[in-house]
């Protein structure tokens, strides 16, 4: 009989973290039948051109967010990527955690989107022996892999997507645009991310 736990990974930059994932953290929970599952932020995003809120105030969000939605300590934040220096490879942060807690199995919550690019990723081939990939899909989408991953189908898991169409990218336009962030609550953000992006006046354009 199988014993070994299963520990989810979910990353992302999270600036800011909304309802969408946190809905997509539980459907990973269940799905996945998932013991533990880090929230990893990510520190020195070398792939985005943008630079992101400083990783305290997107951790910070973070837990804000957990609390608010009722999650169980079995879902909690990890900042092993915010405390270490240089760009973030997810192939570096699964070897770290997996040192950490041995003898488990492991999923890296993905992207359909990441998922397509993922032969791109640092060591993803090395990657595919620490864990298993959960591709997260809407209903009705075709998750094609890329063909350097179409002779490993077994190293990757459809994951079902909430029906929602929420972005942080969206989150972040309204407030630029004006919208208070308690605006966005609750179809957008929890209430304590929302006071919390106001109190420190996140995402908004400086005044002049």
């Amino acid at each position: 009989m199988d014993t070994k736990r299963r520990i989810g990974v979910f990353g992302g930059s999270f600036d800011p973290v909304h309802q969408a994932h946190i809905a997509l953290a539980g459907t990973a929970m269940q799905s996945l039948q998932l013991d533990q599952l880090h929230w990893v932020p990510v520190g020195h995003a070398w792939h985005k051109a943008r630079k992101l809120a400083d990783g305290l105030h997107r951790a910070e969000m973070i837990r804000l967010a957990l609390a608010d939605s009722g999650a169980d300590a079995r879902q909690q934040l990890d900042t092993i990527e915010l405390e270490r220096a240089g760009p973030s490879y997810t192939v570096q942060t699964l070897d770290a955690l997996q040192a950490r807690q041995p003898g488990c199995d492991w999923f890296l919550v993905i992207g359909q989107d990441q998922y397509a690019s993922f032969h791109g990723w640092s060591e993803w081939r090395r990657l595919l022996t620490l864990c298993t990939l959960a591709v997260a899909a809407r209903a009705g989408d075709v998750v094609l892999p890329p063909s350097e991953l179409a002779a490993q189908p077994h190293r990757m898991r459809r994951l079902p997507l909430p029906a929602m169409q929420v972005s942080s990218t969206d989150v972040r336009s309204a407030i630029a645009q004006g919208r208070p962030p308690e605006a966005l609550v609750p179809g957008l953000l929890t209430p304590s991310v929302a006071r919390y992006i106001a109190r420190h006046a996140l995402y908004a354009l400086p005044t002049t």
